[in-house]
């Protein structure tokens, strides 16, 4: 065994190779979750499928390089619903005259749920990070100086709810990226016309429409998104933890990686169409059965389903991610009086939060300004799949010895010769160089093999480990 003289400052890792098949239409972006809460395993950040990826083109437009779709860049003043239908023939943002109010399921495929909900009576925006990449896109949230909450930074789409909410309001499904929920909006309420924030967009037509085909073995595949769902949902209510763990352990149709969906996969499948009131169904394609429930006022209704997403705010990540299929109930209260009525408050394919575990009945009348029902024991819908297009990659980690920073002939800085050997030459680590990656700023934890070995192996120091020699420890 020798001594490591020299610092690794060099990692190359390769990525093997990238497979194009069958190209989805419907590309569902990964959540950008990647902290999990609580050791149960099958979590939305134990898995990446079509990270974000986006473009900043310089001319106020925004590429989703995962969808294909373009986004204007800076939503701009809040305005009006019939404002912003209005609006998207006059703009002519990046030169482009075909922009067009999103769909529900467009504007949600930019939700990032690395974010943290500030709740409705923060007044401080310090350390928050909203549901949307603001590296990319402009972003404010509600303006308290004009009697707004925080959490005023509703964003609108072209989506209208097919029944109505709050007792009889015409409703339009938006999403709110500074607390991390799609809601149904009146358009006008007493007060007036409510006022959103937009974004357009423009290209990829097909995005948001499923493909859905029968499998005639208890499955359903969506060829616009490549996942394959399972036809029938769980039957029963179960909490979060309970959710993952039948998740993981579902051997189904030949398979056995079924997982719980995340957010954005489940909301895929929503069926904007339809609404218990409407259609007598849940808010999903006839395809699926769907399992029918009596409601906290006494009707025939259907069901809220986990995602495996976690929903962040200060208490940490306790509360979970659903999807609502049936009506979104709430016990909204009247100022004068004080009495609670049970009404739909934001409609069937809205996305709202439950808290992971414990006894819903300590929620007699919900939570939350709109009386949130509380349930706990929600439904379960497994998927499986992903896009199929790409492959994952496979990394190669070559950890060596005594090498130094020019040990190779791979450049290490690009355009810079002095980063490199033009005495050793390494052609192999070149080509895993050039189709991978280069980190020239990594180092080895130690100076010496088996430090340096054993910090890599358990993310510890060898500081923690109480080895800092050769054969320590």
């Amino acid at each position: 065994m020798r001594t490591m003289t020299k610092t690794i400052a060099a990692v190359i890792v390769a990525a093997f190779p990238v497979v194009h098949a069958f190209a989805a239409s419907y590309p569902v972006v990964d959540t950008g979750q990647t902290e999990a809460y609580g050791d149960y395993a099958g979590q939305d950040a134990h898995y990446s499928i079509n990270p974000p990826s986006y473009k900043d083109n310089g001319d106020g437009t925004v590429t989703d390089l995962v969808t294909g779709l373009m986004w204007t860049r800076d939503p701009g003043e809040k305005m009006t619903h019939a404002r912003a239908v209005a609006s998207a023939a006059e703009i002519r943002v990046g030169g482009y005259d075909d922009w067009r109010l999103p769909s529900i399921k467009e504007l949600y495929s930019l939700i990032n749920f690395s974010g943290e909900d500030p709740g409705p009576r923060s007044s401080s925006t310090s350390n928050l990070k909203p549901f949307l990449d603001n590296t990319v896109f402009e972003f404010e949230y509600g303006n308290t100086s004009k009697g707004e909450r925080l959490i005023d930074s509703q964003f609108a789409t072209s989506t209208m709810y097919v029944s109505t909410t709050m007792g009889g309001a015409r409703t339009m499904f938006g999403v709110n990226f500074a607390d991390g929920r799609i809601k149904g909006y009146p358009v006008k309420s007493p007060r007036g016309e409510k006022t959103f924030h937009v974004l357009y967009v423009r290209g990829n037509p097909d995005y948001g429409k499923n493909r859905f085909r029968d499998n005639d073995d208890g499955t359903v595949t969506d060829e616009a998104t490549n996942l394959t769902w399972m036809q029938a949902d769980g039957g029963t209510g179960m909490d979060w933890p309970t959710a993952l763990e039948y998740a993981e352990a579902m051997e189904f149709a030949g398979h056995d990686d079924w997982r719980l969906p995340t957010a954005k996969e489940l909301q895929s499948i929503v069926d904007y169409t339809r609404s218990p009131d409407t259609t007598d169904s849940a808010a999903i394609d006839p395809v699926f059965e769907a399992t029918a429930i009596t409601n906290e006022g006494g009707q025939k209704d259907f069901g809220q389903y986990w995602s495996s997403t976690s929903h962040v705010n200060a208490r940490g990540g306790d509360t979970g991610v659903y999807v609502n299929f049936g009506r979104s109930l709430g016990w909204m209260e009247n100022r004068r009086t004080g009495r609670k009525t049970l009404m739909d408050v934001h409609g069937a394919g809205s996305q709202r939060t439950d808290p992971k575990t414990g006894d819903a009945s300590r929620f007699p009348y919900g939570r939350g300004p709109q009386g949130d029902v509380i349930r706990i024991d929600n439904m379960v819908r497994l998927v499986r799949g992903g896009d199929t297009s790409v492959e994952r990659p496979n990394i190669v980690f070559i950890y060596v010895d005594d090498m130094g920073w020019t040990g190779t002939s791979v450049e290490m800085i690009a355009g810079d010769p002095n980063s490199r050997s033009d005495f050793y030459q390494t052609p192999n680590l070149e080509t895993l160089a050039s189709g991978g990656v280069v980190f020239s700023r990594a180092y080895s934890p130690g100076p010496m093999c088996t430090p340096s070995r054993a910090a890599v192996l358990t993310g510890r120091t060898p500081a923690e480990l109480h080895i800092t020699t050769p054969g320590g420890g």
